[in-house]
């Protein structure tokens, strides 16, 4: 026997879940919101049949089905029984869970599992207000079609473009490179990046990181350097900015408004120049060894000579404003912040037009104006705010547990209130590093992303699901559940701003921190239908 039933998209079904009864599901909507919710299936009394899943919705509409994937995740990232609260799957891991998004509307299902497809509605560019159904349809290899129906109320109100607050996760374009197996920036290259960057703006990201020299961050990478760097005498060099430019259009191309340079100092302590190579790097020949101080007359001479032309560049293509800058990541400590303070002072001295923001949660760098706009752990963002110190707000691996995050174990209720804590809060920026880092933990060995989600590091303190949200499909990304619900969740930053909502409004009073608020799935969608209401009001 065959048992189907539909199931919002804040819900894991592990292959272990038993069979549920069909609930009716209701999604409130603006008229240009994207939806999505789930059709599940589970075999009794025989042993694998073929199913296929069907969905439509109103014409002009689009609708499409995607099967929901497994992979296995060996630990909880913290023990379950310290937060259960705050746990996906317990009682499933270690085991498989459901993440990626397969473009396939069709399973071979096996007895005594539970399986699910995922199903996204967008409405037409003529959608009107009122209940528009959605029908699914499963069919079985053997027996009879199965119909489920689905209701969007979509409300009269149309979001507006989210406004000064700019989202990126860090792009690694190496491992596009490695995976797709390109000769650096070849056409095959230029073929493939359009499919990944028009996913991070489907998602609600605007930024783009470019990198004109590699990222100096998670260990050596390989060389992915846009930027053409040739000596051209001594302490003298040249620069073709083609493929720059190249990818700067791409990206505007496909919706990026905002870019984000790459970091001029070395990570975790601003303590030397980082790797540039002759050409693009393709024989790793360095400009200058790699222990080359931060602040050495040749890196000097180098930032005299390439500083200006970024500054040209930018306001040539018109992105100047729309531009984020970089010293260096996460700077901690002491000797850090000697070695920020000059690196930062002689950015100052060559470059007083760049407004510098970094990843940083130590308030004394702040508090000192060496970053323009310091960007601290969701740990600590809410102290920046507090002391009247205008920032942006990040996590990477943590804080975990009761804070939020988009872990393989983080409910996806959870997932689902960025949009609401992002916005409870006056921040300027959110920073991800992890969209698509399919390395070993900082070395520029690949691994299979559908079989390992730690970068091999867990027991040094890297998380289930951190690295990236995106998975390699054969031209381009596979979606995952966390990265879906991510992106719906900045739908309600934008309803929030559409309709100006104070941000001391008493709907919002129960969000008292990144790891105090509400955290079910009934309280966001009260509260949105709250606020879509309030639309016709």
């Amino acid at each position: 026997m065959l048992h189907t039933w539909l199931s919002s998209s804040c819900v894991r079904h592990f292959p272990r879940t038993p069979a549920r009864a069909n609930q009716p599901i209701l999604l409130d909507a603006a008229l240009n919101e994207q939806s999505s919710f789930q059709a599940c299936v589970w075999l009794d009394g025989e042993d694998r049949q073929q199913v296929r899943v069907e969905a439509a919705g109103p014409a002009g509409w689009g609708v499409r089905v995607r099967r929901v994937g497994c992979v296995p995740m060996p630990h909880h990232n913290l023990p379950a029984e310290q937060v259960p609260a705050d746990c996906d799957g317990i009682g499933q891991v270690p085991g498989f869970v459901p993440d990626p998004l397969f473009d396939e509307d069709s399973l071979l299902l096996a007895a005594g599992e539970a399986h699910a497809f995922w199903i996204t509605v967008r409405p037409g560019p003529n959608a009107a207000p009122g209940d528009h159904a959605i029908a699914v349809s499963v069919v079985p290899e053997r027996g009879s079609q199965v119909t489920l129906a689905a209701t969007v109320r979509m409300h009269d109100i149309t979001l507006q473009p989210r406004r000064d607050f700019p989202i990126t996760h860090w792009f690694y374009v190496d491992s596009l490179i490695d995976w797709y197996r390109t000769e650096m920036f070849d056409e095959r290259f230029w073929q493939i990046l359009p499919a990944y960057v028009r996913d991070v703006v489907e998602h609600g990201q605007d930024v783009l990181y470019v990198p004109a020299f590699t990222p100096p961050l998670d260990g050596v990478k390989r060389p992915s350097q846009l930027l053409r760097v040739q000596p051209d005498g001594p302490g003298r060099w040249q620069f073709d900015w083609a493929d720059v430019k190249r990818y700067v259009g791409l990206a505007r191309q496909c919706g990026i408004t905002h870019f984000e340079w790459c970091h001029p100092f070395t990570q975790w302590g601003a303590r030397h120049a980082i790797r540039i190579y002759e050409g693009q790097g393709k024989t790793e020949r360095l400009l200058w060894p790699p222990e080359t101080e931060a602040t050495s007359p040749v890196y000097r001479a180098f930032l005299s000579q390439y500083l200006p032309q970024l500054h040209r560049f930018c306001s040539e293509e018109g992105i100047l404003e729309r531009s984020l800058f970089h010293a260096s990541d996460e700077p901690h400590g002491e000797e850090h912040l000697r070695n920020y303070r000059a690196a930062r002072a002689m950015l100052r001295e060559m470059a007083p037009w760049m407004r510098v923001m970094d990843a940083l949660s130590q308030i004394e760098f702040a508090a000192d104006g060496l970053t323009d706009l310091p960007i601290p752990s969701i740990q600590a963002a809410t102290r920046f705010v507090d002391a009247g110190i205008t920032c942006g707000c990040y996590y990477c691996c943590g804080p975990r547990g009761k804070y939020l995050n988009r872990l393989l174990d983080t409910p996806l209720a959870k997932i689902a209130m960025h949009g609401f804590l992002f916005y409870r809060w006056p921040f300027r920026v959110f920073l991800h590093w992890g969209y698509n880092y399919w390395y070993e933990s900082q070395t520029r060995h690949l691994i299979d992303p559908f079989t390992v989600q730690d970068g091999l590091a867990w027991q040094r303190g890297w998380a289930y699901g951190d690295p990236f949200v995106v998975y390699p499909g054969p031209s381009g990304p596979i979606d995952s559940m966390r990265w879906e619900i991510f992106g719906e969740s900045l739908q309600d930053y934008r309803l929030l701003q559409t309709l100006g909502i104070d941000r001391d409004d008493p709907l919002l009073a129960g969000v008292r921190s990144f790891e105090d608020f509400p955290k079910t799935e009934t309280w966001r969608r009260d509260a949105r239908a709250r606020l879509l209401r309030r639309s016709g009001e």
